[in-house]
């Protein structure tokens, strides 16, 4: 036992034929690191770019809501009123109230 510890100490172990037996088991442990190490760098960078969809996702969202409010009272039947009056159209809305025709 403690000529096998002294190989291992020593390096010999990496010289003989530990190396020729295990060759193949090392070379699919290399590859199978490898693998991991890329598998992770291609998640952290999906991650980030999910991130910063997000923080798109989240401004085209104010910026609609703000469209959307501006387009609703832009459209409101007293503002419509006031801008012909400014434009001097003289236009008047209904007094009577609409129906539908069946």
């Amino acid at each position: 036992m403690s000529k096998n510890l002294l190989k291992i100490i020593q390096g010999d172990v990496l010289s003989e034929d530990f190396i020729a037996k295990n060759f193949k088991l090392i070379i699919l442990i290399v590859l199978l690191l490898l693998a991991f190490i890329s598998n992770r760098y291609a998640c952290a960078k999906k991650l980030t770019k999910i991130e910063a969809l997000k923080t798109e996702l989240r401004e085209v969202k104010y910026e609609n809501l703000l469209i959307s409010t501006e387009v609703t009272t832009h459209t409101r039947r007293s503002q419509i009123e006031k801008m012909l009056k400014q434009k001097g159209i003289n236009l008047e809305s209904s007094q009577s109230t609409t129906f539908k025709i069946k």
